[in-house]
């Protein structure tokens, strides 16, 4: 199809800006860029971006940024290094493509989702059409007004509000589910899904811009799931027996009720799968309590439920995806609540203590995931070194068993939020293992009191996984523990090759080292990350570090 040459600030298809810093006497390089789209199909584009030099001296290095209208995204990019927040977008050169000669020229390329071409571009600093770069955004959008629910399913609520203003222009919304995000939308509505049935839930929503600036939330407004229908029917159980029983014959739209008590053995959900429409629910209160006194039996080479092994886990969810597990206690077992290939799963307001290994495991590619609005204590009783908090994947050395996603444990997309972990868990509090991609950190209070250093566990989060958001996050530390930094990176080697510890943001999280901690976001390295950066907002703060915020680059 044809080529058009698109205008990158809706003022012309070539703009320049001269290299801000050098006088008008000095030989220097004059950049121009310019943006061509080189293809259009249903739902989006794809643009070269092409830069040359006019003036008399080479160039050393060139930084592209611009925002892109709500509803268009980039999907991919080349040839460049993109660094990506909301709307607004930063591509700076290659290592190969930074020095543009005079009368030369530089490339690079991206596609894009939606049909919205740039703005408010800028090349090097300087507005891309000359004078000044454009004023900083300071200003939040307002709040939003009206917020209603306008229908409910037994898994779901439906929500609309007025939209919010801004002085340059609204990017999204953020849906909160009691003080956690629980959706991220760019219109006026949202619907929020993986709900229990008749349940009252209490939701505010909150604006955004591109440059980051976020409204107060709105008032508040709640709503209460429908009790289930369509085939689905309510089983209540007060015994042990009765609830291994309920879990074997479980049936997708079923809710499984458990009362108040004690629920001493082995409880196992195995390739009982709801679906999208028809969650299963297993449900009970705070003092409905599971207790796995195992292991006991010939365990297999791989876990896996077998006749005559009982694995140790509180609660075992194999191969039964579109489950919600809500409000009851796991504790005194070998783990706590393990997934394994169970996607769409969501955990809501469970308390795990006291248990040898890890609290929560998504596992086996469980991906699409929540937990939510739960408590996290004393883990590692027995394992300090693998009692995390919550364990996103498996480590390369176990995808042998657990790689059921072309080798690899694809546990992506989980969702940590509004959680209260720690203190006395011996391992991370989050543990995100390389292989896992684009999940969120959001809205989670970490005591890292009592971490062990054991198998390296030494910080409130290991991000080995690729293209995390941890975001709003609240970390403190005190003795005893052995504490080295906030949050870490790790850039695991693996097979296949994957940009393991890469293309992870950190923004808005809040950190106290307790004067123990060097850093507060460690990086371990920016070079094995030179295609997929990570990216530390300086809207994250730190007190008691022994070094400072971070020992990487800093972004505005």
């Amino acid at each position: 199809m044809g080529t058009r040459a698109l205008a990158l600030a809706g003022v012309a298809a070539t703009v320049a800006a001269l290299l801000s810093g050098v006088s008008a006497q000095a030989a220097a390089p004059v950049l121009k860029a310019a943006v061509t789209q080189t293809s259009v199909w249903n739902g989006g584009y794809g643009a070269d971006v092409t830069i040359t030099n006019t003036g008399d001296a080479a160039s050393t290095s060139w930084t592209i940024e611009f925002d892109l209208p709500s509803g268009t995204t980039i999907t991919s990019s080349w040839s460049s290094v993109r660094t990506s927040s909301g709307q607004h977008h930063k591509f700076t050169n290659a290592s190969f493509n930074g020095a543009v000669k005079p009368g030369a020229s530089a490339k690079f390329g991206f596609n894009a989702s939606g049909g919205s071409l740039p703005t408010n571009c800028t090349i090097n600093g300087v507005a891309c059409g000359g004078g000044t770069t454009p004023p900083t955004d300071t200003q939040a959008p307002t709040v939003p007004a009206g917020l209603r629910s306008t229908g409910v399913t037994s898994s779901s609520v439906s929500l609309t509000w007025t939209a919010s203003t801004d002085n340059v222009g609204v990017t999204g919304y953020d849906v909160l589910l009691g003080n956690a995000v629980s959706t991220t939308v760019t219109g006026a509505t949202a619907t929020v899904s993986g709900l229990s049935p008749a349940t009252a839930y209490a939701f505010s929503v909150r604006a955004k811009d591109a440059a980051g600036n976020t409204s107060a939330a709105s008032t508040a407004v709640t709503a209460t799931t429908s009790p289930d229908t369509g085939g689905g029917s309510t089983v209540d159980v007060a015994t042990a027996a009765q609830l291994q029983v309920a879990l074997a014959a479980a049936t997708p739209g079923q809710t499984i009720k458990m009362a108040a008590g004690t629920y001493r053995g082995s409880f196992v959900v195995n390739a009982r799968a709801g679906t999208a429409s028809q969650r299963i629910t297993l449900s009970g209160p705070r003092d409905a309590v599971i207790i796995n006194d195992g292991p006991t039996g010939e365990a297999p080479s791989c876990p896996a439920p077998t006749a005559g092994w009982d694995s140790g886990y509180g609660l075992w969810v194999f191969d039964s995806p579109y489950w919600n597990l809500t409000g009851f206690t796991v504790q005194e077992s070998k783990k706590g609540i393990v997934l394994d290939n169970a996607h769409h799963v969501t955990i809501d307001a469970v308390s795990v203590h006291h248990v040898d290994e890890e609290a929560v495991h998504f596992r086996r590619s469980s991906a699409d995931g929540i937990i939510r609005n739960s408590v996290i204590t004393d883990t590692g009783l027995v394992q300090p070194g693998f009692g995390e908090g919550v364990y996103l994947g498996s480590a390369n050395s176990n995808w042998s068993c657990h790689g059921n996603n072309g080798g690899i444990d694809r546990s992506d997309r989980v969702q940590v939020l509004g959680n209260r972990i720690g203190p006395n868990v011996a391992a991370e509090a989050v543990d995100v293992k390389e292989g896992t991609y684009e999940g969120v950190i959001r809205g989670n209070t970490f005591d890292g009191q009592g971490i062990t250093g054991q198998n390296s566990a030494d910080s409130w989060i290991d991000v080995k996984g690729i293209g995390y958001l941890v975001e709003d996050n609240t970390g403190t530390f005190r003795s005893p523990g052995t504490f080295a930094n906030g949050y870490e990176t790790h850039n695991t080697s693996t097979t296949p090759t994957l940009p393991n510890g890469c293309g992870n943001t950190w923004r808005n999280n809040r950190s106290d080292l307790g004067g123990v901690g060097q850093y507060a976001i460690n990086i371990t390295s920016v070079s094995k990350c030179s295609a997929m950066p990570n990216v530390v907002y300086a809207s994250n703060t730190v007190t008691g570090a022994v070094k400072g915020l971070t020992n990487a680059p800093v972004t505005p």
